[in-house]
């Protein structure tokens, strides 16, 4: 298969592009960043992309602008980038014909993840109020009846909720995607990835995840600051299982004019304590300092229902925590923030 991989110089997209090529696939790179085997170019030229697209079958898109974003400044960056973006690829393809996609999706769609209340069932609290986080009671509860609640994993039927800009953004490509499938039977597979980690990730910038700054500052000779009480479960997925699953999406057999999403996931769900712990102690130290610091509009738990990427795409993730985090405590990290990675 001819595919072009968008983001190609990135983290996430570095590796799908290595994992494409090893299953023999023709590959056509696409960065704004110059590097060897790949065009330089922006996924919103649609010159570029014409000249690109008259010679693959299928589109792996990796190209973002990720992180949470610093301040409602970022809104005209994350918007041109990661919707305006997506538009312009989606209209090129359906101009030339190529009728796969494979999107590069993320968890933060779903907002707070899936929860269970003993009195009122599976159900979804709204954003924790800052009084409560600045008093350090970190759970959210019931809505309806303020009880405690039992954390779940979270399907892709469930309810998107994104609350942030860049959650905003990814859920409007999916639904580009969705509207793009509609109008021409196109095949698309939204992948939402769950906390990526691994070699190339980017260093702590303004826009990291949680791994890249813990990560730094142990390469910098810091302890790692865990907020709230590092009891924030979440699920690593290493990246060389996010670009295993994108060769199984490329290659699945999902209905065409419609929007398959899968949560791309390890099925391990750890703390963030967990995490901070098994990163410093493979690194050497220093150990992580839990602070009691909160963000505004982070969750508390969010892990993944993993099944429906194994029966619809046939993937299930190969690299464990354990193995995975020794490896990434010692991994040459990334430059740069214009690429997937959640």
């Amino acid at each position: 298969m001819k595919v072009l991989v968008t983001g190609a110089a990135g983290f996430i997209g570095s590796h799908v592009v290595e994992a494409l090529r090893a299953a023999g696939h023709e590959v056509t790179g696409l960065d704004r960043r110059p590097g060897a085997g790949h065009v330089v170019g922006d996924v919103r030229d649609a010159d570029v992309l014409a000249g690109l697209l008259r010679r693959v079958d299928a589109v792996s898109h990796q190209a973002a602008k990720v992180g949470l974003g610093s301040s409602v400044a970022d809104l005209p960056d994350y918007t041109s980038v990661n919707v305006h973006g997506t538009a312009v690829l989606l209209a090129a393809m359906a101009e030339h014909g190529v009728g796969r996609l494979v999107l590069a999706s993320s968890m933060v769609v779903y907002g707070e993840g899936a929860y269970d209340c003993p009195r009122h069932g599976r159900t979804r609290p709204g954003p924790r109020a800052r009084e409560d986080l600045a008093r350090g009671a970190f759970e959210p509860r019931c809505p309806s009846c303020g009880a405690e609640l039992a954390p779940a994993a979270i399907e892709e039927d469930a309810p998107p909720d994104p609350r942030n800009v860049y959650a905003t953004t990814k859920l409007a490509q999916e639904h580009l995607a969705a509207n793009w499938a509609r109008e021409t039977g196109g095949t698309p597979i939204a992948l939402r990835y769950h906390n990526v980690y691994g070699p190339r990730m980017p260093r702590d910038t303004p826009y990291s995840g949680v791994a890249a700054i813990f990560r730094s500052a142990l390469e910098a000779g810091r302890a790692p600051r865990v907020f709230e009480d590092g009891r924030q479960r979440r699920d690593f997925v290493h990246v060389r299982d996010v670009a295993r699953a994108n060769l199984a999406a490329l290659g699945s057999h999902t209905p065409p004019g419609a929007l398959t999403a899968c949560n791309v996931a390890s099925g391990e769900p750890h703390t963030i304590g967990e995490m901070a712990t098994a990163l410093a102690a493979a690194h050497g130290g220093p150990d992580p300092v839990t602070t009691g610091e909160y963000r505004l509009g982070d969750v508390r738990h969010i892990v993944a229902a993993a099944d429906r990427a194994t029966h619809e795409l046939g993937f299930r993730a190969r690299i464990g925590f354990a193995e995975g985090m020794r490896e990434f405590a010692v991994a040459p990290l990334g430059t740069g923030d214009f690429s997937e990675g959640t």
